[in-house]
């Protein structure tokens, strides 16, 4: 296996990645390269989201791959993660963040410096905002898969698109395996029953139970002395002293 991962993209899957580029190229927002406005694009920068024509595929490969990682959609292997991401992404996307203080009819007759200045100087991203990459879309898709399944969607009963057989995989990857704890010579339920004793009941004093003592005539009242004296013959504990045996 290479490097970049190609070498582990079966020619089964290379196929259905073909289709899918096919399809995104269909869409209206990328039927025109995403810098010059030229039509049917058939290149791509797989990082930056976006489809484009040969011209300006050349630019972006003289501005490093550190900017722009140019493919062909036909000719070249694609990463699952890299289809995922044109997928999620595209040039009207892409464009409003890299174009969004762009002013209107903005001349591109010279596309090379036009390029530079949109990838190169940032000159029309809006300021604090976050270039969409690979990472956090793939941290997005992981999230809305796992909702998927906390809402209990029946998996077996559709067919898994191209994004979730990754995350299954990368999930299936990096999750623990569940654990159960129980120790020997005792089944669960003895264990569970162990480890939650039972509380012993407090007696309350006497002194919170709020009793007058005398009547108006000035005698002790019979029932408040009674009162009392069950509820600390009640609560009085008198542990066994050996268990009860019969002869």
């Amino acid at each position: 296996m290479n490097g970049n991962g190609k070498a582990s993209v079966s020619k089964e899957l290379d196929v259905k990645h073909s289709k899918i580029l096919e399809g995104l190229l269909k869409l209206p927002e990328n039927r025109e390269c995403a810098d010059c406005g030229c039509k049917a694009p058939r290149w791509a920068s797989v990082n930056l989201g976006i489809f484009i024509c040969m011209q300006c595929s050349g630019i972006h490969r003289s501005l490093g791959v550190h900017i722009s990682k140019v493919r062909s959609t036909t000719l070249d292997t694609w990463l699952p993660e890299q289809v995922a991401f044109m997928q999620s992404m595209g040039n009207e996307k892409s464009n409003k963040f890299w174009e969004a203080e762009l002013p209107p009819n903005f001349d591109r007759s010279r596309i090379e410096k036009f390029i530079r200045t949109k990838y190169e100087e940032r000159k029309w991203v809006q300021k604090g905002a976050t270039q969409p990459t690979t990472k956090a879309v793939q941290i997005n898709n992981v999230s809305k898969f796992l909702e998927g399944l906390k809402r209990g969607i029946p998996r077996k009963t559709r067919t898994l698109s191209l994004e979730e057989e990754i995350l299954t995989k990368h999930i299936a990857q990096i999750a623990p395996p569940p654990t159960v704890g129980r120790s020997r010579g005792g089944s669960l339920d003895m264990n569970e029953k162990a480890a939650a004793p039972i509380p012993p009941r407090v007696p309350p004093s006497v002194a919170e139970v709020q009793v007058p003592t005398n009547n108006k005539n000035g005698t002790t009242d019979l029932y408040t002395l009674l009162y009392v004296n069950n509820v600390q013959q009640e609560y009085t504990l008198a542990p066994p002293s050996r268990w009860a045996t019969f002869d």
